[in-house]
């Protein structure tokens, strides 16, 4: 039977998650200023979201895991023993993370190693990873948790709305134009992660109320009659996320608890301070 190892990036918010599994995370850069951070290593979710509300001016930006780090992390699981590799990154539509992973793993010759590509980000990217850590200590298969991974990436979704657009239009995550109209209207959109794991406005709100009832309703709308684990994901925003959550347990108190995730900084770089997004994945 063979031993899988686990692996993720950083983008999924892992580190702010409490578990007992062996699972190295590939962690991007920040750039803020002049200064260079390790996600996560150098700087967290508060410390940074804070900088940006102190300093408006400041446009932080990322840099992807280098192949040599990503290289350098593939050996050392190697080296503890782990016959294959399984390697998730968030959406190849939001970074070249899972292009840099695949390029990584050809420079190693005799391994196994599979770099899956969640179509996705923070929490439900996290969980494939912890859900694979746990079938691979079940002593599953890789084709039985690749296809666990599938189940989650194709039945989970998450909306949510910024304070501007100015960090996702600056950092390349949503078109030019549209970030253009934002902030000529100054309009409070409401966006969603796709199936195809890309970053879309689907409807220019004008105030942040407005925009948050939306993607709570927008929520509760796609989750009627379904069984799901659902999530908040913010950057600093703990009235919203409170007013989000009340909501929603008022018209779904059979789904009892909603965990709260901050947003790690390279991916509230491009979300900006201020955000609140919700989420669900379907249950089996």
């Amino acid at each position: 039977m063979s031993k899988i190892g686990i692996l993720v990036c950083g983008n999924s918010g892992i580190d702010y998650i409490k578990h007992d599994f062996d699972i190295p995370v590939l962690r991007s850069i920040l750039f803020v200023g002049d200064k260079e951070y390790e996600d996560f290593v150098d700087i967290t979710a508060s410390e940074f979201y804070q900088r940006l509300i102190d300093d408006p001016s400041l446009v932080p930006s990322t840099a992807q895991i280098a192949t040599g780090v990503a290289h350098e992390k593939y050996l050392a699981m190697l080296e503890k023993g782990y016959d294959e590799l399984l390697v998730i990154t968030l959406s190849d539509h939001l970074s070249g993370t899972y292009a840099g992973c695949v390029l990584a793993a050809n420079m190693i010759e005799d391994a196994k190693i599979t770099v899956f590509d969640s179509k996705t980000v923070s929490y439900p990217e996290a969980k494939m990873a912890l859900d694979a850590a746990k079938m691979a200590q079940e002593g599953k298969s890789l084709e039985e948790i690749i296809e666990h991974l599938e189940f989650i990436r194709d039945n989970s979704m998450i909306w949510f709305s910024v304070e501007t657009l100015r960090y996702l239009v600056k950092n390349g995550r949503l078109s030019g134009a549209a970030g253009f109209m934002g902030s000529l209207m100054k309009i409070k959109p409401m966006l969603e992660v796709t199936k195809e794991g890309k970053v879309e406005s689907i409807e220019k709100i004008r105030t942040s109320t407005k925009a948050t009832i939306r993607i709570i309703e927008k929520f509760l709308q796609e989750v009627e009659g379904k069984d799901v684990e659902a999530f908040i994901i913010n950057t600093n925003n703990d009235k919203r996320v409170q007013f989000v959550a009340d909501e929603v347990l008022k018209v779904r108190p059979d789904i009892r608890n909603i965990d709260v995730y901050p947003l790690t900084p390279v991916v509230g770089a491009h979300a900006g301070p201020g955000t609140v997004g919700i989420g669900y994945i379907l249950k089996k």
